[in-house]
């Protein structure tokens, strides 16, 4: 059964080995590398997005056009607005979730959920106009980081080299030395 799985898993151990010897550098550096700078490019839009969607209230505008099920009923969406119509949903139950646990958007910290009976199921929450513009702001731009996956795998592949060597070896080397010397 382990020769099977190695076996698998054999083109993608070779193209790392041979990326980490190409690149001079280790290849667990090169893997938290990777891992760090996704994450930093997943959260440098989401902020950034949220604050410029807010200025240009451009939040409410996109969460309303998915809130208008304008599509006839005898002819199913597009691949592209159905993707989009699911990061909607998931970005108002991360907006929520968020909102609650560290009272943000307008929520109120650590305030429990409304039931799906009393808020109506899928309708969108809104108290106030305040509200429902952080909500929408905050659900563009967790849609956005979505749609941006692809650019951010690639620019998270690219980076990661330099980012290993300048950043993530040195403090690696440190640590060692300082570990050692003890």
């Amino acid at each position: 059964m382990s020769t099977t799985k190695s076996s698998r898993f054999a083109p993608y151990q070779n193209a790392l080995r041979s990326l980490s010897t190409r690149t001079g550098t280790p290849l667990p550096s090169l893997i938290f590398s990777f891992a760090v700078l996704h994450e930093i490019t997943a959260i440098a839009p989401l902020v950034g997005v949220f604050f410029a969607s807010k200025r240009l209230g451009l939040g409410e505008r996109f969460v309303n056009q998915f809130l208008q099920d304008d599509t006839p009923p005898d002819q199913p969406p597009g691949w592209f607005n159905s993707r989009l119509r699911q990061w909607v949903d998931e970005g108002e139950h991360w907006a929520e979730r968020v909102g609650r646990r560290y009272g943000m958007f307008g929520f109120v910290k650590g305030q429990q959920p409304l039931s799906d009976s009393i808020s109506g199921g899928n309708q969108p929450r809104r108290v106030s106009g305040v509200i429902a513009g952080d909500v929408a702001n905050a659900i563009f731009a967790y849609a956005t980081v979505k749609a941006l996956l692809p650019v951010r795998v690639g620019l998270s592949l690219y980076l990661s080299p330099a980012f290993s060597r300048r950043i993530v070896d040195p403090i690696r080397l440190r640590a060692v030395r300082i570990f050692r010397r003890s």
